[in-house]
């Protein structure tokens, strides 16, 4: 597997970002506009939810990739930071998963709106995801962050036909036994 370390700017940006809103809720709280730190709280939190959801995300079809490359599949597995995609007409800026054997991939993007002008999640998401496998389009499935009642974020897999559900480590084991599939080779 490749380095999939973010590049030293990136680093440098977020824990800029982070620094930000710290000092931003700071002087908001001491300025007394509760609602603003409030905010700014909100935004801290739901920003470490998305990262940490993400990775968690994953890193889950890189170590399944790991586990059956170890029984001799062949997978490659590289990530893209600094990665856009559409989800509807939001703009999505994170990363992308990619995971290839011979002439098969499976693309897993990963992000959320940064700034006004990129849109919006509709349904109160936190983040989207979309899991594609190259030239088989009605295996992928789009999937949305949400935060249940108890506060714990879960990726939700959306569907034109059936209630959204929770994403498991079987479905993505399911979608890396796709891209390992000789039979239709």
């Amino acid at each position: 597997m490749e380095d999939d370390s973010p590049p030293f700017h990136v680093i440098e940006l977020d824990e800029a970002w982070a620094l930000a809103l710290a000092e931003a809720e700071k002087r908001a709280r001491a300025a007394g506009r509760t609602d603003i730190a409030k905010y700014l709280a909100l935004r801290t939190s739901n920003d470490l939810l998305r990262k940490t959801s993400v990775d968690w995300l994953q890193s889950m079809f890189a170590t399944v990739a790991g586990e059956v490359n170890r029984h001799g599949a062949g997978i490659h597995v590289s990530k893209e930071d600094s990665y856009n995609f559409k989800v509807g007409n939001a703009n999505m800026v994170g990363s992308r998963l990619s995971l290839t054997k011979g002439v098969r991939k499976l693309f897993v993007e990963t992000g959320w709106p940064r700034t006004p002008r990129d849109g919006f999640i509709r349904g109160g998401g936190l983040a989207c995801a979309n899991i594609k496998h190259l030239g088989l389009e009605l295996a992928g499935e789009q999937l949305r962050l949400v935060v249940d009642a108890t506060g714990v974020p879960r990726w939700k897999v959306q569907s034109r036909t059936d209630a959204p559900h929770e994403i498991r480590e079987s479905d993505i084991r399911d979608h890396v036994a796709i891209l390992i599939d000789d039979s239709e080779d």
